[in-house]
């Protein structure tokens, strides 16, 4: 049915409930499993007057970010083991999450992409936007949206 499933992963709880689920469709179907955690390119300061940061600060915090990404995507090849379905992690540097998934999945040729939503409404989606809504929308690639 699939031979490769992306599933992108934020670290957050719904994230780690979506992960488990595309892992044991890929168990089910025998798919390849392709873990993705799209990190920002730099700090961005979205306020006139800010403080913007050293070249030091910039470097310490994106080493921060690759380093959680590497845990999560850790974590994620961890359990992908335990059920025997073979896995890769990737990160990918992004400003845009939503490009970021859609450009990985039609890289690694995914048949499927698995994320979460938060479900969001109103003026908090609005506020919060949507990178679900922006991949469901966007994609070529089927999506499977969990909550």
């Amino acid at each position: 049915m699939y031979q490769r499933i992306l599933v992108a992963t934020d670290g957050s709880t719904l994230s780690k409930k979506a992960v488990l689920s595309a892992i044991d469709l890929a168990a089910t179907c025998g798919a390849e499993l392709i873990a993705l955690k799209v990190v920002p390119r730099y700090p961005q300061a979205y306020f006139e007057g800010s403080i913007p940061l050293s070249p030091e600060d910039v470097a310490r915090v994106e080493k921060q970010w690759d380093e959680s990404a590497k845990v999560q995507l850790a974590s994620v090849l961890k359990k992908a083991t335990a059920k025997a379905v073979s896995a890769k992690a990737i990160t990918v540097k992004s400003d845009v999450v939503s490009d970021a998934i859609i450009a990985a999945a039609k890289k690694h040729k995914a048949d499927l992409i698995v994320m979460a939503s938060h479900g969001r409404k109103g003026i908090k989606r609005l506020l919060l936007g949507s990178e679900t809504y922006q991949v469901l929308t966007h994609s070529h690639t089927p999506v499977l949206v969990l909550r």
